[in-house]
């Protein structure tokens, strides 16, 4: 890591020029504003391809114990950056067999002139794609968001940074007699697997919240089973890794698949012990699936403590972090 390197890291992530034809770069899936997601349901390829899955908040990415929705074996930030750059099933920026095109684009620009020798300062050959995602990842470990109203309140002395309302929602969230919420979402990432340098080895926590639960052989929609997709057990069906609260109101649509609209919605789902879809080719009561975490049990709220809920979600964004300018995209 180095200073220089990041800034590279920074003009690369947002450099149109990576994708096959020019028209998306890492930021066109990781939007700043939307603490680096999409609004999307699912994400899309620069080729108009659609994914199964949405695209996933950056927000203190280098803590994550796992980088994806469901691939236990992906925890490097570098070999992370090769999926969307190289992969083609499904295609997100295409630069497969287009890697010699672009970076003959980037060394032939001045911009790249100065960052890449002072980024890479012991090689004589700088323009690889091996320094591309080193420098991207760097930039990666830089995204730092720990300054919303709820930092105020909790670790800086602010009484009043949150609201009374926010206040009575932090205490539901972490209580275990109601909602249960922090088990899935205790730490301070508001997640449930941290790694850090010269802590302990952690490994992602996938569950499955009951969220489908269909007819047949597998009981979450195929080719999203989650975990299932790369262990085969039958018992992984439907396991996802918890994702980050931290900025969650601005990160809608919700679930892997971004299949529910609102947070709102998402408490009702969790309210329920899991989701019934009444009609249709996904209809099930996911409550019953085989596979639901044991913690999904359900709960009851008022609308008012519901509300409650919804505003202490709200209090953990961070919106300097949404426009922190260092974050920002660089070419404009």
């Amino acid at each position: 890591m180095s200073a220089a390197k990041v800034e590279l890291g920074r003009y690369l992530f947002y450099d149109k020029r990576m994708s096959e034809n020019g028209r998306e770069s890492c930021a066109s899936c990781h939007r700043q504003k939307m603490a680096f997601t999409d609004g999307k349901p699912r994400a899309e390829g620069t080729t108009g391809e659609s994914h199964a899955r949405s695209s996933m908040s950056l927000a203190n990415v280098a803590y994550n114990a796992s980088l994806t929705w469901a691939n236990p074996t992906l925890d490097s930030l570098e070999e992370q950056a090769l999926v969307p750059i190289r992969g083609t099933d499904p295609v997100e920026l295409g630069l497969s067999g287009h890697e010699d095109r672009f970076l003959a684009d980037v060394s032939r620009d001045p911009v790249y002139h100065k960052l890449f020798p002072n980024a890479f300062p012991e090689t004589n050959t700088p323009y690889t794609m091996n320094d591309v995602v080193k420098a991207i990842a760097a930039f990666e470990r830089m995204l730092i968001s720990v300054n919303s109203p709820y930092d105020r309140y909790k670790y800086r002395n602010q009484p009043d940074a949150i609201s009374d309302s926010a206040k009575r929602g932090e205490l539901l969230f972490f209580s275990g007699e109601r909602t249960g919420c922090f088990q899935c979402h205790g730490n301070w990432n508001f997640d449930n697997a941290l790694r850090y340098e010269g802590g302990p080895s952690v490994k992602g926590v996938f569950l499955n919240t009951g969220l489908y639960n269909l007819r047949g052989e597998l009981s979450y929609p195929s080719p999203n089973t989650g975990l299932h997709q790369f262990t085969g057990r039958k018992e992984d069906v439907g396991k996802f890794r918890a994702p980050t609260l931290r900025n969650i109101a601005v990160t809608a649509p919700y679930m892997h698949d971004g299949s529910i609209d609102t947070l709102s919605e998402v408490i009702d789902h969790y309210a329920a012990g899991g989701r019934t879809i009444f009609s249709g080719v996904y209809a099930g009561k996911g409550h019953d699936n085989p596979n639901k975490a044991s913690n999904v049990a359900g709960f009851k709220l008022t609308e008012s403590e519901k509300s409650d809920l919804v505003a202490f979600l709200e209090s953990l964004t961070d919106t300097e972090f949404l426009n922190n300018p260092q974050f920002s995209d660089p070419w404009k």
